[in-house]
Order: structure tokens, then sequence, then C-alpha cells
């Protein structure tokens, strides 16, 4: 089977191409390398996975025709849509970028994949989409367009495309919404990046709010459900959670962190805008559809981390 990953240089990207490649897909990374972080650690993220087994190929998907073009010369039969802007605090910095690259790239890579009779395309989005519910599960359908950052508002709105161009197209489309996904070659805006480098730096934390918990997903964990899902029954256009399906407090990660670094200090700020103030998976759609079932502990995955940023994150 032939599969394209775009943002296939990036954390989650990554790590998916390698094992697609490794479980023998002939698979094609693509990326446009676009700075939110820098090139030079995607290409060796990237290199450092793959072990240069995948094709990287630089793209602009936001150039429609040669989007069409390249994967009408690839006819692939998956495409894994991952590319995107990450991040809330840029994205109320700068909104129109992510209608950009969250959306129009979005509609060009739907086209594309349509026209070249893709048959199944899965599309990364996001727990954001839920909005601020509090410290409840979050179900599929409780996501309502009600969103607090232009992040999350892109996420949403570029779902609702996906399933229009399924319908218009007639493929498979399945949406992931993924919960805070950590590990080795994790995000380094994220928390878990920013907090690891500064202490291994003998550097404070800054923790911004109180009383605020994330469904922490390890990556094996992601990657494993992505590819289950890809075989999985059914052709209607579906939407699934892909998380721990148990939040960690701040405090909770805090204890964890203090573990690995016993001079660790904190500073404390105000919440910032456009954060919610925590995400729970209610995973029971995605383990009943096609086995999705996480089983990396959170402490066991962030002494993973730890043990990974301290060879590669110096």
């Amino acid at each position: 089977m032939k599969v394209i990953v775009t943002g296939g240089a990036g954390f989650i990207g990554s790590h998916l191409a390698a094992y697609l490649s490794g479980q023998g897909y002939e698979v094609a990374a693509v990326d446009c390398f676009h700075p939110y972080y820098p090139a030079e650690r995607k290409e060796r993220q990237f290199q450092a996975l793959t072990g240069g087994r995948v094709p990287l190929v630089r793209l602009d998907l936001l150039d429609g025709e040669q989007t069409k073009r390249w994967f009408a010369q690839f006819r692939p039969d998956a495409v894994y849509h991952l590319a995107a802007l990450p991040g809330v605090p840029y994205s109320l910095e700068q909104p129109l970028t992510y209608i950009d690259y969250d959306i129009k790239a979005t509609v060009n890579v739907l086209a594309a994949a349509g026209e070249a009779e893709v048959r199944h395309v899965l599309f990364a989005s996001s727990s954001s989409v839920y909005g601020d519910r509090g410290n409840v599960p979050l179900k599929e359908e409780m996501a309502d367009g009600r969103v607090v950052s232009p992040y999350a508002a892109a996420k949403y709105g570029a779902e609702s495309f996906c399933h229009a161009y399924a319908h218009l197209y007639g493929y498979k489309m399945t949406i992931f919404r993924y919960f805070t996904v950590y590990g080795p070659w994790g995000r380094p805006d994220m928390a878990i990046g920013t907090f690891l480098r500064r202490l291994m730096n003998g550097e404070e934390i800054t923790v911004y709010g109180s009383g605020t918990a994330r469904d922490y997903t390890y990556i094996d964990d992601i990657v494993a459900g992505m590819v289950a899902a890809l075989d999985r029954s059914g052709s209607q256009s579906e939407v699934f959670n892909l998380g721990a399906g148990a939040p960690v407090t701040m405090e909770q990660l805090l204890v964890e962190l203090r573990k690995h670094f016993p001079d660790m200090k904190v500073v404390r700020a105000p919440e910032r805008k456009g954060d919610v103030k925590a995400t729970w998976a209610d995973i029971t759609k995605a383990k009943r559809a096609f086995g999705y079932e996480p089983k990396v502990p959170f402490a066991e995955g962030l002494a993973r981390t730890v043990v990974w940023a301290r060879e590669y994150e110096r």
C-alpha cells in the first residue's frame, strides 16, 4: 500500500512515517518546513527516526496545482494529512496564517486526494475543538464550534471541509482528535519539551494558571491508533478521539518531573488567553472501531522522554 504523510517531518509525522515504513508500507513524507520551529530540528528528527528509509519531499501545500500534480504522480492509496500550523499562542498573534495553513492547505490536500482517486484520507485534528468544557470526559459529539482560540477554530473549520470533500469524492474519511501528544522529539513549544530544556539547563520553569489538567498521550500510542484506523471497517466519515483517557494534573506532572530533577524551581504565572482548563478524552469509540488501546502509563512515558532529552536536547 502506498501512503503519503503530510507534515511528515513534524513530531507525529516523523514517528508515523517511520512506523509505516517499518511495517512494509511504501511511504512518502511531505513537508514545507515552515519556520514555526527550526528546519534543522525537523530534518534531524526525521532522519533519526526513519533512518533514511523514507523519501522526504519539500512541497508547499498552499500551491494547489503543484499539490495535485504531485499526488497524481505518486498515486497513493491513503493519505495522512498532518501538515498544519500548531499552537494556541501563535494563533492569537497570526490568526490569518492559520486560515492559510490549517484550512486552505487542507482543502488543497482533500481535492488532490480526490482527483488522485485516494481510497482513504486520515486527518489530524485536535482536542481544542471541544472548547473549554472543564474536567469532564469529552465525547466526539460534544464539539459544537464554541472554541476559544483561532487555532481551534481553524481545526474545527478544517474538519468541516473534510466531511464536505469526502462527500464530493467518495473516499473514506477518518478524523483524529489528538490529546496533548508527548514523547521523544516532541514539539519544542509544548509544556513538556519546554520544561525539559529549561530543567536540563538548571533554569526555573513557569506554570500558567492553576488547577489545569491535560490528557497526556504518549507518541507510540498515538501512532498505533492511527495505523489501526487505516483498516477500520465502514465507509463513512468518522471522528475519533485519540488520547490516554486519563487526565494528568499540572501538579502530578510536577511531581513526576521532580523525580528526575530534584532541584526543580517553579514560577507561577496567570493563565494565558486561549488555553483551556482541562482535556480528557473519552476513547470508547476508537476502542470499539479499531481496537485502540493506549499502553504507556504517563510516568513511564515521561521517563522515556527524559532519557531521550538528556541525549538529544543538550
